[in-house]
């Protein structure tokens, strides 16, 4: 295999990462492994590896290399072929019933069958096969895959293990004094089975290069030193208030209290908590120091490596707030810091600095982020579960940090709250300090339109508007364009069809998810191209060019995950549509191969903002390279359940490390001139059953507070030039088609200056409810919306007809084209 020198740099920078994002769960003296001999391999990952999720995530790489083959290369001799081969067999006819199973599913369901596939999962079957023992040592390979469109469940063979995955496990345990599990996951599985094994890593999804990383962390060539992101434990000890998997509603009764907020507040203890990470050696965290400037506080410590390997660690800063009026999580994370790779006794002073507005909570009656008065205790640890008091900080009178309008007003409902549970614990001899409320100057948000906003599903544009579209400066030539041409630029390229959603809607770039439209290029107006992807850009590998445009060979602009559970004729009937165009004899052959990057939760589990900065240019350097302008990634929605589909394509169940991790990517994306970053799913996305019509009902304060936040420290800190609304309503109200969301909240409270673009909207998707509409072009731009994606002949009607009966206003519509054209303007000059 010949790879061009841009793969060998992007793929050695991601590889020299990977252990990060490795989490080790336990561990005893067994591994490393001082060298590659005989290997018992067992699991369904050994040969089936999973690099990351389905549907958008997939990324279409030069190679991929497997566990198996990675093993084989570092010069393992793996023993078990028998037991593979009978896997083999086992799941290939497990397989071919599950592929059997959705056809007859979606023919009841009177859907379309590649659509009711997307995301699919089949659980892991039962495959009982005789272990072989005597190789050198032992490991067993757990994969799970999970994708879009698609919820995981908590059965045998996904959440669940099978019986069989328990009894091989357990019995290699015992019979192996050196065995490791090894969990090629992209989210938690209920491990409460094989708890006494000794040696546990989490593996996660890690792309191209997951094979080899694998080998050298066994070998010891590098040392696994991630963090979870995300609470592991038993299935029954997570969160029984939360509600999932409703095609209508779902009700955020939990409020605020998601993940280790949960656990933590009432005293539950998880098997694997937020923020735990073991390494192959040991670390004394020492010397902590705290101080306070102004409302800036400061921790330090001193991380001395005590074991006997390389490694890294975490520092992680908790606050426990007062409880006054607003009930209050236990602890909330507030900053962290990773070290530098440490050598046997080596040691490195760390400091994590955070600001007191920062833990402003929401009150939901008065409409502000406040501090209330009390004692706020700062905790330090290496994972929630250890953090010990290391200071005080004591505010003597509330302040009111920033007062703001309501997004949702009058929507709130009734959520669980969950009291404190007893704790003996003392803050005495901690030292304390006196905030000034003097060094947190209140912030009174000025909106520039008026207070009110009703558009409710079924009302008209002219009251998504709410009056005065707004004071933005809009360029004299806007005035030029006219209303047709307007309606153009606020929805995509046209190109109906249902191959729109999943690639290939893009004349410009073989395979990209979309682009704005051509129709204007005699004025100057050149398209914005852009591509899907959050492991990396999701491009066709193949492709010609003609007079035309680019034309994508072969089915590569369709996810893998949607094509395999057809049956054979479908497929090749399916790829021989989407090819659009047969190459001609003698055409030149083009290619494209794009870096397979660790997905989301893997890049969380770093806790090293520094090689998700590094990821992102990789990107960036990629999308030069083959004309793409927005990234349709990072996504950062929160981890509220581990049932949701896609969480291996976001980041942590925490909305700070999602934010950080969110505006490193986005930072090392546009560090490129000229390229952008799109993040999503804007908001409260958290499941994928029926996820074009879900409502999810939030409090105002869980919203603020958990499902916005993240995306409120990415635009402050990293300013994407692309923002993406999500499908499903919140209170009520599609995502897109929300004015306080969109203007409000994220124009005004957060200070975003890019575009705003919808998901893909697709018209021939089922409603598997019957209470809720599709979101409307119209609509969305009455809301301040940029772009409808990926745009058709019927959005570009339904702008029209709002424009031309007054509905919606010339002037919002001039808002929304200038800021296009200005996108424009910049990717295509590549300033």
């Amino acid at each position: 295999m010949n790879l061009l020198d841009y793969e060998k740099e992007h793929l050695a920078a991601v590889r020299e990462g990977l252990p990060e994002c490795m989490v080790l769960l336990k561990k005893n003296s067994a591994f490393p492994l001082e060298s590659a001999g005989t290997l018992a391999a067992y699991g369904n990952g050994i040969r089936h590896s999973v690099k990351g999720g389905t549907g958008s995530g997939e990324v279409n790489s030069h190679f991929t290399v497997g566990i198996g083959q990675g093993l084989t290369e570092a010069g393992f001799t793996l023993i078990s072929s028998d037991w593979l081969d009978d896997y083999d067999r086992c799941r290939k006819a497990a397989k071919k019933a599950f592929r059997k199973q959705i056809r007859k599913e979606a023919r009841a369901a009177r859907e379309n069958v590649v659509l009711y596939a997307m995301g699919a999962v089949m659980p892991e079957p039962e495959c009982d096969s005789p272990l072989i023992f005597g190789a050198d040592a032992a490991i067993y390979v757990l994969s799970r895959i999970s994708g879009e469109g698609s919820d995981r469940r908590p059965v045998p063979g996904d959440v669940l293990l099978t019986r069989s995955e328990i009894d091989d496990i357990l019995e290699l345990n015992e019979r192996y004094e050196r065995f490791m599990l090894i969990l090629n996951t992209g989210g938690p599985v209920d491990l409460s089975p094989v708890s006494e094994v000794g040696n546990i890593l989490v593996l996660s999804q890690l792309g191209a290069e997951m094979g080899r990383a694998l080998a050298d962390v066994l070998l010891g060539r590098a040392a696994p030193s991630g963090k979870l992101a995300t609470t592991w434990s038993a299935w029954e000890d997570y969160c029984p208030d939360i509600d999932i998997g409703n095609s209508d509603d779902t009700y955020y009764r939990e409020g605020i209290y998601v993940g280790y907020r949960y656990f933590d507040t009432v005293g539950k203890s998880a098997m694997f908590p937020f923020g735990f990470g073991l390494s192959y050696t040991d670390f004394d965290v020492s010397g902590l120091s705290v101080s306070l400037e102004g409302s800036k506080v400061s921790v330090a410590a001193q991380v001395k490596n005590i074991g006997g390997h390389d490694g890294k660690e975490v520092l992680q800063v908790y606050v426990t707030a007062p409880e006054g009026t607003l009930t209050k999580p236990w602890q909330d994370l507030a900053g962290f810091a990773k070290t530098g790779l440490l050598s046997p006794g080596e040691q490195q002073s760390v400091t994590v600095t955070f600001d007191m507005a920062d833990l402003a909570s929401f009150d939901g009656k008065r409409c502000v982020y406040c501090l209330e008065a009390g004692e706020y205790i700062v905790r330090a640890g290496t994972s929630s579960a250890e953090t010990d008091p290391a200071a005080v900080i004591v505010l003597n009178e509330e302040i009111i940090v920033r007062t703001v309008r309501p997004l949702f007003p009058g929507a709130d409902f009734e959520e669980v709250h969950y009291g404190r549970a007893a704790r003996a614990e003392s803050t005495e001899g901690l030292p304390r300090f006196e905030l000034d409320p003097a060094c947190i100057e209140p912030v009174e948000v000025i909106y520039d339109d008026v207070a009110a906003d009703t558009c409710a599903e079924g009302t008209t544009e002219s009251s998504c508007a709410s009056g005065e579209p707004g004071k933005e400066a809009v360029p004299p030539e806007i005035s030029s364009l006219t209303g047709e041409e307007l309606a153009h630029l606020a929805v995509g390229h046209f190109s109906d069809g249902f191959f729109n959603a999943v690639g290939n809607a893009a004349p410009h770039a073989a395979g990209a998810a979309g682009e704005s439209t051509s129709e204007l290029e005699d004025k100057g107006i050149k398209p914005i191209i852009m591509a899907d992807g959050p492991a990396g850009l999701r491009l066709s590998k193949e492709y010609f060019e003609d007079e035309e445009g680019v034309h994508p060979i072969g089915a590569g602009s369709i996810p893998e995950g949607m094509l395999e559970v057809l049956s054979a004729p479908v497929r090749k009937a399916l790829t021989a549509v989407t090819r659009g165009k047969k190459p001609p004899k003698g055409a030149r052959i083009k290619t494209q191969y794009c870096t397979s990057l660790p997905i989301g939760t893997a890049i969380a589990q770093t806790w090293n903002t520094d090689y998700a900065y590094k990821l992102g240019g990789i990107v960036g350097s990629e999308m030069e390279r083959f004309g793409i302008h927005l990234w349709l990634a990072p996504a950062l929605n929160i981890h509220r359940s581990i049932l949701c589909g896609r969480n291996f394509e976001y980041f942590s169940e925490d909305p700070l490390i999602s934010g950080r991790m969110a505006a490193a990517l986005t930072r090392g994306v546009q560090s490129h001139a000229g390229r952008g970053a799109t993040v999503k799913h804007f908001a409260a996305n958290n499941q994928e059953k029926n996820r074009y019509y879900n409502n999810s009902h939030v409090s105002e304060r869980a919203l603020r507070e958990i499902y916005l936040r993240g995306f409120d420290i990415c635009v402050r800190e990293a300013q994407p030039l692309a923002l993406m609304t999500s499908y499903n309503l919140i209170n009520g109200r599609h995502t897109s088609d929300s004015r306080p969301l969109t203007q409000n909240y994220l124009r005004t409270e957060c200070g975003y200056k890019g575009i705003v673009i919808t998901d893909w909207v697709m018209h021939n998707v089922k409603n598997l409810g019957e209470r809720y509409g599709q979101p409307r072009a119209s609509r969305t731009a009455a809301a301040g919306g940029d772009l409808f994606m990926p745009g058709g002949r019927i959005d570009y009607e339904h702008i029209l007809t709002a424009l031309r009966s007054g509905l919606l206003t010339r002037r919002q519509l001039e808002i929304n084209a200038a800021r296009v054209i200005e996108l424009s303007k910049k990717v295509n000059s590549g300033s």
